[in-house]
């Protein structure tokens, strides 16, 4: 799981975080506190590099202290262009950015973050008109009416091409939710994509098109594109995350992260 070090934080990753910062021409004081001083040395480092700025150090943000390539990462443009896009605030998209998206598109390995959910899968293939039962006796971890079967992270990808194996490219894609934001394959058609593999090479070039794919979502749906605009922030995670929003606090971490994009452009 990638380290993601953020204001509140302490001890030695903090420090060892001010120690990189400061090979890049800043003054911090090497304390292992995560304060105000440092949150804005990383934004300013973000700033500089063309990544989100939300002050968190996450992968992407070590990445760049660490002086590797950053290209297919999603840029503070691509929020920009989809926050003009959409008629929002900035603000607003990276509020939603922040707490909805999984941090990072990509894996060590290079290839998408994915999920496989398998109850998917027994629906496509149904809907396929592929032997269902046998698929489901056969193979119960890539496709069953229950959710479940996940194994995470590389082995996901594992998963996808067992499930391409025994039903076809389309289905695995359409079972799997992609990228940062997790948009599901089977919305490909929905959201004005040419084909499944269409969807898949772009969700494999970068995080931008995975937000692209995000944005698409939401224009899809014009009550969540009003809640957005009117920061109604309860009524986008009731329509985003679910009636479970509450126990999540997903409202009030929306409304925190909107307060922090408008603080951190100041």
């Amino acid at each position: 799981m990638a380290v993601i070090i953020k204001k509140g934080d302490h001890g030695s990753a903090v420090h060892d975080l001010q120690s990189r910062i400061n090979l890049h021409g800043t003054r911090l004081i090497v304390d292992g506190w995560f304060g105000d001083a440092t949150e804005a040395a990383v934004a300013t480092i973000q700033r500089r590099a063309g990544l989100v700025v939300d002050g968190v150090a996450g992968p992407k943000t070590m990445a760049v202290l660490r002086g590797e390539d950053c290209n297919r990462r999603l840029k503070e443009a691509d929020l920009q262009a989809a926050a003009d896009r959409l008629g929002v605030e900035l603000a607003c998209v990276k509020a939603v950015n922040e707490v909805e998206s999984r941090g990072s598109g990509f894996l060590d390995c290079g290839r998408p973050v994915i999920l496989l959910e398998r109850h998917v899968a027994y629906r496509q293939s149904k809907a396929s008109g592929l032997p269902i039962d046998t698929l489901a006796l056969r193979y119960p971890n890539l496709v069953s009416p229950n959710r479940g079967g996940y194994a995470g992270g590389t082995a996901e990808w594992s998963r996808f091409d067992n499930l391409r194996s025994v039903t076809t490219q389309q289905i695995a894609v359409e079972s799997c939710s992609w990228g940062l934001f997790q948009v599901m394959g089977y919305h490909w058609q929905t959201l004005g994509y040419a084909s499944a593999d269409d969807f898949q090479l772009l969700m494999m070039f970068s995080e931008a098109n995975q937000l692209d794919a995000f944005i698409r979502f939401i224009e899809d749906d014009p009550a969540l594109l009003k809640a957005l605009k009117a920061k109604k922030w309860a009524e986008f995670a009731r329509r985003y995350n679910g009636p479970a929003y509450k126990e999540n606090l997903y409202d009030a971490k929306l409304a925190a992260a909107y307060a922090k994009a408008e603080r951190l452009a100041a």
